[in-house]
């Protein structure tokens, strides 16, 4: 799949571990293709995190997420033992943004390459076991919601994506 194919979208998903392309293809597409970027920061835990989600898919115009809800049942799990969104939250959730035409993109890359772009952007990389942890979270993530929904993957070590970060 050719990454400006995704451009046809009304409301597109960039989802994968820290340092995999996701800020780099945003800003791609956001530049070249009218979408409005949404990065997606920790949201505190005293908020609720799926309806903050809903909000945003209740805008108009082209919204591109670079990060979302998805993160949360990765980076949830391994960082705090439990996922602040639950697996009805997250399938309404990626039903609403195939509603809004929208679709979701896992991004991924071999451990290695994502190890040493953290390097290179950051000076400092989490080790490879957790980044091989956090891509087979993502695996299994995407795999799930395959099921209910049409999900594109793209491996990012076959772009020439420069680091914006």
């Amino acid at each position: 799949m050719n990454p400006d194919e995704i451009a046809g979208y009304r409301t597109v998903v960039l989802e994968g571990c820290d340092g995999v392309g996701k800020s780099t293809l945003g800003e791609r597409l956001s530049t070249h293709n009218g979408f409005t970027m949404v990065h997606s920061p920790r949201t505190p835990d005293h908020l609720d995190l799926a309806s903050r989600y809903r909000t945003i898919l209740a805008g108009d115009g082209k919204i591109l997420f670079d990060r979302c809800f998805i993160s949360e049942l990765v980076y949830g799990p391994v960082h705090r033992g439990r996922s602040r969104i639950n697996w009805s939250q997250a399938i309404d959730l990626a039903e609403s943004v195939i509603k809004r035409s929208g679709v979701l993109v896992h991004l991924t890359a071999p451990p290695a390459v994502i190890h040493q772009r953290l390097l290179s952007r950051d000076g400092e990389a989490i080790g490879l076991e957790e980044i091989t942890e956090l891509v087979t979270g993502y695996d299994r993530v995407f795999s799930t919601l395959a099921d209910y929904t049409r999900v594109l993957t793209l491996d990012t070590s076959l772009l020439d994506l420069p680091s914006t970060g």
